[in-house]
């Protein structure tokens, strides 16, 4: 299935190498089709805490939302992700935001990404990758909702 949509932050460590090696960690099960630039972020929730790296990647799989959210935890964990606290500092976090048209509403899932509209570090790596997509619930294009989220702490990466 196509048109799924991962959110990838990384603030601890190297950064760049860890979102790197996220796409080289995907295959064989998971297919990389698209790639957003890079973009340099202010934390948010938590703010005691390093600037992120946060891309969004268009990826491709037979997997069901609940064996990808199972391999990106996997993924995390071979990275050296370790469970701090919500909003805390982190290796790498790797978020199912779009999965296609589907609406779940799961313990431990959501699908579309329940907080995806108020984040302008989703949205805008996802404007360059899909602009005119479709909230599934919201019924608003990713383009809109950038619109209304304040977007001054979201610098591309150079």
């Amino acid at each position: 299935m196509r048109g799924i949509y991962i959110g990838l932050g990384s603030n601890l460590g190297d950064r760049l190498d860890h979102l790197s090696r996220v796409m080289e960690a995907l295959p064989p099960r998971v297919e990389l089709v698209a790639a957003s630039p890079i973009y340099e972020t202010d934390p948010w929730g938590y703010l005691e805490q390093p600037a992120f790296l946060n891309q969004v990647i268009e990826v491709e799989t037979s997997f069901s939302p609940f064996e990808l959210l199972a391999y990106l935890k996997q993924i995390e964990g071979f990275l050296g992700r370790q469970v701090t606290f919500r909003n805390g500092p982190r290796v790498i976090d790797l978020d199912i935001l779009i999965f296609g048209n589907s609406i779940l509403e799961e313990d431990g899932l959501v699908i579309p990404h329940p907080r995806m509209h108020d984040r302008a570090f989703v949205l805008k790596p996802l404007a360059d990758l899909a602009p005119d997509l479709c909230h599934p619930v919201l019924g608003k294009t990713v383009q809109e909702l950038l619109q209304h989220v304040d977007q001054s702490g979201v610098c591309l990466f150079s």
